[in-house]
């Protein structure tokens, strides 16, 4: 493995993601919704219903998915069958593990990191950020000054990906870009052009932006202006 992924990972790691609690998956690097119901044991539209999916195809990397029922809710097998699992073997998780993270006010100030609109919001489940389509070349932006700590394409799920670490506490992800205008450790400043918008990894145009705090990606519209 090259050095840059092993950058990478242990960015999206050591400094990003949360433990995996009993029902449910987190995505990797390949995986289709298809694939993942075929090893849970459960079907696509359950996968979809109990993660408030509203497309079965856009999932990402580091997404948390629930791949067992709430307690008491009915479920579909593979097979189109119809069950009701019992409430003794659901999983101890409830929505609350699911529940929005969001940094301390004011812990840190952002811009927008590219104009267009917000097709897909943070929901602390089935969405650690968000997405903002327009049209491939729009600029990305540093939502807050830093170090860039990745630029790169070295692992499948993100595309052209830039990783900006603001401080000891945040960083940022911008994925799927179709051009990237920084290096690894150069200085940003907030506003400052890095990437352009594209498609790459993505079956549609649009940034991939996601926040992280101590390790934990956070729902950032505490942190940015009102559109």
């Amino acid at each position: 493995m090259c050095a840059c992924i092993i950058v990478l990972l242990a960015l999206l790691s050591a400094c990003g993601t949360t433990k995996v609690q009993p029902g449910y998956y987190r995505v990797q690097s390949g995986d289709t919704l298809t694939q993942i119901a075929r090893k849970q044991g459960t079907s696509v539209s359950n996968l979809v219903r109990w993660n408030g999916l509203s497309n079965s195809n856009a999932i990402e990397v580091g997404q948390m998915l629930r791949v067992q029922a709430p307690g008491g809710q009915a479920t579909t097998s593979a097979s189109g069958k119809v069950r009701s699992k019992p409430a003794a073997s659901s999983p101890r998780t409830s929505s609350s593990s699911a529940k929005r993270r969001t940094a301390p006010p004011g812990a840190i100030s952002l811009v927008w990191p590219a104009q267009g609109k917000v097709t897909r919001g943070y929901d602390g489940g089935g969405s650690n950020g968000i997405v903002i389509s327009n049209s491939s070349g729009t600029p990305v932006v540093a939502a807050a000054g830093g170090t860039v700590a990745y630029s790169g394409s070295g692992l499948r799920g993100y595309g052209h990906l830039v990783i900006v670490k603001h401080n000891a506490s945040f960083l940022s992800i911008y994925a799927h870009n179709s051009k990237l205008l920084v290096k690894e450790g150069q200085s940003v400043k907030q506003g400052q052009k890095i990437a352009e918008m594209g498609n790459s990894d993505s079956k549609q145009v649009g940034l991939y932006f996601e926040l992280r705090y101590d390790g934990q990606a956070v729902d950032p519209a505490g942190n940015l202006p009102p559109k």
